[in-house]
């Protein structure tokens, strides 16, 4: 199975990036867009299914949004002058990493506690609780050990929540999803090979369908 690698520089001036990103509808309307870029399926979970995790990069071009995949997205699908789509294969990168390299990191999750029935009471808690500063840190700590990566550095800082109705019709627009994100960035040793491409391909923690997850790495002494 290839797994690709897809940078989609976005065009500011077009009225669909402009609705795909500002509106109050975001959320929803930008996991479409990306869906659009792969074939129709029947499936219940076509995200799953192509194996996609993306998120959006604020690029010295503009915004961009990274995106990976087990099938190769198809440009023809954008709406015109929707943006550019540049693919790659990302197998000699899985292929090089073996324990013991370094490497730097990037990934936006949503860093969040599921407290159980009895502490939720006790202290009056949500059922999910966002995490941030040294406890997101933390978070990340254990999500990167069981992902094969020994973290040597980490600089975290929380990116814009996503928020909006969970579908544009039916029960679904009814029902209103918020997902807070946090960036992680820095470096770590590679303890775990096979562990690490599993949680590259299958992605880190939830919401994985709005921008959550995507684990991306590269050596640590490259640049970009």
């Amino acid at each position: 199975m290839t797994v690709w690698l897809s940078r989609l520089m976005l065009n500011p001036l077009s009225r669909a990036v402009q609705a795909d990103l500002g509106s109050s509808k975001a959320a929803i309307n930008l996991h479409r867009r990306v869906m659009s870029l792969f074939p129709e399926t029947e499936g219940d979970d076509a995200r799953a299914q192509f194996g996609v995790l993306f998120r959006v990069e604020d690029a010295p071009q503009g915004y961009a949004v990274l995106i990976q995949s087990a099938h190769e997205p198809d440009s023809a699908r954008l709406p015109e002058g929707y943006g550019a789509l540049r693919s790659r294969p990302l197998d000699p990168l899985l292929d090089a990493l073996k324990p013991g390299r370094r490497i730097r990191y990037r990934c936006v999750a949503n860093a969040v506690r599921r407290p159980g029935a009895t502490t939720r009471e006790l202290y009056q808690l949500k059922a999910v609780v966002p995490l941030s500063g040294r406890v997101a840190d933390e978070w990340w700590q254990r999500k990167a050990t069981a992902a094969g990566l020994e973290v040597e550095s980490v600089l975290s800082h929380p990116v814009d929540t996503v928020r909006g109705p969970r579908g544009t019709s039916g029960e679904a627009a009814k029902q209103h999803m918020r997902h807070h994100r946090t960036q992680f960035d820095g470096t770590a040793v590679v303890t775990d090979a096979d562990q690490l491409r599993q949680h590259i391909v299958a992605g880190v923690g939830r919401a994985k369908s709005y921008g959550c997850g995507l684990l991306t790495v590269a050596p640590a002494g490259s640049v970009g």
